[in-house]
């Protein structure tokens, strides 16, 4: 088995994935606020 060399692992995918899932969840909360917003609205 070879040898572990920490910090030789690329990353690149990994960091993009993460990326975009924070994108995704800033959005999904936004969409959740707004859909909040709007029924607290519509039931006044």
């Amino acid at each position: 088995m070879a040898e572990h060399k920490h910090g030789t692992m690329n990353i690149r995918e990994h960091e993009k994935t993460f990326a975009g899932f924070v994108r995704f969840a800033g959005w999904a909360m936004a969409v959740v606020i707004g859909i909040l917003i709007f029924l607290a609205l519509a039931n006044a």
